[in-house]
């Protein structure tokens, strides 16, 4: 506990040192100045637990240094007592205005100065006791919402797998795309808040294909046009199975599983959007999926070479791909190959 005392006279300050001393429990620290400047300092550099300050002094009256320390600590949390003479009235109805808890007259009365004093300790302490509870209320609601957040990417791991059972491409294609993604969306100045959940989301972007035939899926050829035709219908299963949660990780998963095959220049697919109209992660996911499938191996086609695959972004800036995704995605090429490395296919 620290108690600040600042009255300009020295036998008003040895008055009530000693008055506070008997009110306290030992180790109480109790700093006395005759200086307001000096005081309001040592005020602003550490939180008292009380202050008593006089109203008539030089340099600053009592009312103007309620007014200043009430600009780093509000009412709520340090009690100020203000020292008044008997015929200054006013002074102390502008004494409680501008801040301060309590006020006494001169000449100080014990049986007076007691019981306010212990008062307002035991409202600071009251404070304080608030201040610990939503301390550990904060801590409680930051831990049990990482637990939240924990869970809702295991489950989007796990939907993601399922997917991987009946998909030719591997886990780690999943990886990169997604970190490619994130890659791409920091470039692009996004918040990290939502970066982080372009990582966890991303990988959900295919999970439509459980509603896909096998043997159109797995087919180690080129899909006829009726085959295309239902290969082309997995945005709008991964929507629905995804569409309607209230985590908004699910909700952005469920609109990178709809957009993500949508081209800028309008021709992708399920509804044929075109620029702006296509959301930005759908814009962002499109890069990274495309790159990480056609640099690898599927049972229809030879991993391209990485020349020839960033090649092929770059020559689909403006129609295929948004411009800024892709020169998002090339700024960083040096990056691109060490996520590559990173997540290698077994």
């Amino acid at each position: 506990m620290a108690i600040a005392i600042v009255d300009d006279t020295p036998l008003n300050l040895t008055l009530i040192q000693a008055l506070v001393r008997k009110l306290t429990p030992p180790g109480t620290e109790i700093v006395t100045f005759t200086s307001p400047i000096e005081g309001l300092q040592w005020c602003g550099d550490n939180e008292p637990d009380l202050i008593i300050v006089d109203y008539m002094m030089p340099d600053l009256n009592g009312i103007e240094f309620i007014e200043t320390v009430r600009k780093h600590y509000t009412s709520d949390t340090v009690p100020i007592l203000m020292v008044t003479a008997a015929h200054e009235k006013e002074v102390r109805y502008e004494s409680l205005t501008a801040g301060a808890n309590d006020f006494l007259t001169k000449p100080i009365d014990r049986h007076e100065f007691d019981p306010r004093v212990r008062t307002m300790l035991a409202l600071r302490a009251s404070h304080q006791r608030l201040r610990t509870w939503n301390d550990d209320l904060r801590d409680a609601v930051v831990r049990k919402t990482a637990e939240i957040v924990a869970r809702e990417q295991e489950t989007i791991a796990r939907l993601a797998r399922a997917a991987e059972f009946r998909d030719p491409e591997t886990g780690a294609h999943i990886l990169r795309m997604a970190h490619y993604s994130r890659l791409i969306a920091r470039r692009l100045g996004l918040d990290d808040e939502l970066c982080e959940r372009i990582l966890t989301a991303a990988p959900m972007h295919d999970i439509g294909k459980v509603g896909t035939p096998d043997h159109i899926l797995l087919k180690p050829g080129r899909l006829t046009d009726e085959e295309l035709v239902i290969m082309r219908q997995h945005p709008r299963i991964g929507h629905d199975i995804l569409a309607g949660s209230s985590s908004p990780m699910v909700q952005l998963a469920a609109e990178i599983a709809l957009s993500h095959h949508e081209k800028f220049d309008g021709t992708g697919y399920p509804d044929g959007l075109a620029g702006e109209a296509i959301p930005l992660v759908g814009r962002i996911v499109a890069v990274a999926d495309v790159f990480d499938a056609l640099t690898s191996p599927r049972p229809y086609k030879p991993a391209w070479a990485l020349d020839t695959a960033f090649d092929f972004i770059r020559e689909g800036r403006g129609s295929h791909f948004d411009p800024a995704c892709v020169d998002a995605f090339l700024d960083q090429i040096p990056d691109v190959l060490l996520i590559r490395e990173r997540f290698k296919d077994e």
